[in-house]
């Protein structure tokens, strides 16, 4: 028997790898404990498909369009705890879904989404030798699938119709 702790929660989230030229697309971005590098990425959001959440994330942290051409992966991980050894959302897993695929052209007039201080273009290299400045140790373990060749079709993801209409009924 399994005794799961009350303040335990998931997170679902997306993110896009994008690598053109040997450099792979990250953002810069304001956390709690400072600036940190991650993927476009973020929540899924109710009413939302995961490739419609991945396109809207990558538009709204990078000013870019996005395409998604297959799913890298899913991904579990632990939040990231303070120095106090608390996070202060408490124990949340994060259910990361990780797609690559085509970026489209940047819009110059979109601002960043709030939090977003930059884009920058880093080398697999680059990206391995900072893990400190991370978000989540799911930075590099989204490139390393990258580089390793892993690809899933989009159609291994299935979203029933009620999850696009909340409160609906399957």
């Amino acid at each position: 028997m399994c005794i799961m702790s009350q303040d335990w929660k998931t997170s679902v989230t997306v993110a896009a790898v994008i690598e053109r030229g040997g450099r792979f697309l990250l953002v810069e971005e304001e956390t709690r404990d400072g600036l940190k590098l991650n993927q476009p990425a973020g929540h899924l959001d109710p009413g939302e498909s995961l490739v419609r959440a991945v396109i809207r994330e990558t538009l709204e942290e990078t000013a870019h369009s996005f395409e998604p051409r297959a799913l890298l992966g899913c991904y579990l991980a632990g939040s990231v705890t303070s120095p106090t050894g608390q996070h202060p959302d408490g124990n949340i897993t994060y259910v990361r879904f990780a797609f690559t695929g085509d970026l489209g052209p940047l819009d110059s007039g979109r601002p960043l989404d709030t939090g977003i201080v930059r884009t920058v273009w880093l080398s697999a290299d680059e990206i391995r030798a900072c893990p400190e400045r991370h978000r989540s140790p799911l930075v590099l373990a989204c490139v390393e699938d990258y580089l390793a060749g892993k690809r899933f079709a989009l159609d291994a993801l299935y979203t029933h119709p009620s999850a696009l209409m909340p409160g609906a009924l399957p």
